[in-house]
């Protein structure tokens, strides 16, 4: 049995089904005005530290995104400026999985963000820092499933030990972002929400 490929038609089947949902909701040009700038921002930004192994900004811009704007705005951001960063950066099987990934990274922030009052910066910061693990995390599944022979515990343990260092530059480059940027474009996404009057709509 071929996990690769089954793994590969879920994560395909659950992206398209969020798509699918999302298209059927009623959506404001503001909205799709949103998702497509801060997609297009994570995307470009990450091409140029694509020389750092782990390292861009693409997480906690997407991380920030769904905190601000809502789950469901989040996850597109996450799903799309992976989709678009991979034009220039190469596609190739791992895209639906840095789509899922990011995605999730959005969606659950989104999730957070409903929660707060105002920039909980030391949870964010936290957040940074565990996504970047998680990240790792679900891109490893990925790697075991469709390039490591035999699938045992072994291998499986050995996947994600090797990863670590990727991993720890990841999450170190997300508290870094954070620390310099995070407040001062959690201020300006604040202001442009409420410029534009954005309503949350966080259900898919």
């Amino acid at each position: 049995m071929n996990w690769a490929i089954i793994t590969a038609v879920i994560v395909l089947a659950a992206l398209l089904a969020v798509f699918l949902s999302y298209e059927k909701q009623t959506v404001n040009t503001k909205e799709i005005s949103l998702i497509a700038t801060m997609a297009t921002l994570a995307a470009v930004l990450r091409v140029p530290f694509s020389a750092i192994i782990s390292v861009q900004p693409t997480t906690f811009i997407v991380m920030l995104t769904g905190y601000v704007f809502g789950a469901r705005a989040g996850f597109m951001v996450g799903a799309i400026g992976a989709l678009v960063s991979n034009i220039f950066l190469g596609h190739g099987p791992w895209t639906p999985w840095q789509m899922l990934a990011w995605g999730l990274a959005g969606w659950t922030m989104g999730l957070l963000g409903q929660r707060q009052k105002g920039f909980n910066f030391s949870l964010f910061v936290f957040l940074g820092f565990l996504w970047g693990y998680l990240f790792g995390w679900i891109m490893n599944l990925w790697h075991w499933l469709g390039f490591v022979y035999p699938l045992t515990f072994k291998t499986f343990m050995a996947t994600y030990l090797i990863s670590i260092p990727a991993d720890t530059l990841h999450s170190a480059g997300n508290v870094v972002f954070t620390l310099i940027f995070g407040k001062t474009l959690y201020t300006i996404l604040t202001r442009y929400k409420a410029k534009i009057s954005y309503v949350k709509l966080d259900k898919f």
